[in-house]
């Protein structure tokens, strides 16, 4: 039988939340508002599918370049190549560094 490559694919333990951070998330998640420039912390929450990024970007820092509609288009350097995701702000958090 030929492996599984689907999207979620081999993310048993990257995406597994723990016991106490399960259930519905925030409203100050979800209301949170990003201006162009602002530096964010990709942290994928598996419970809500929509706006999901790949799972390559989890844990990647990236800043904010436009929004698009209730999404954001994140820019992420990557290597030496630089890649512009869209992402929602259930999957954002801001980076303090």
């Amino acid at each position: 039988m030929k492996k599984s490559r689907g999207y979620r694919a081999r993310t048993r333990k990257l995406l597994k939340k723990k016991p106490r951070e399960k259930g519905k998330i925030g409203l100050s998640k979800l209301l949170q508002e990003y201006q162009p420039g602002n530096r964010v912390v990709i942290k994928i929450n598996p419970s809500i599918h929509k706006g999901m990024p790949h799972r390559r970007y989890h844990g990647k820092v990236g800043a904010i370049a436009d929004k698009r509609g209730r999404s954001y288009v994140v820019s992420v350097t990557q290597g030496d190549a630089t890649k512009e995701i869209i992402v929602r702000p259930e999957h954002l958090e801001p980076y303090k560094g």
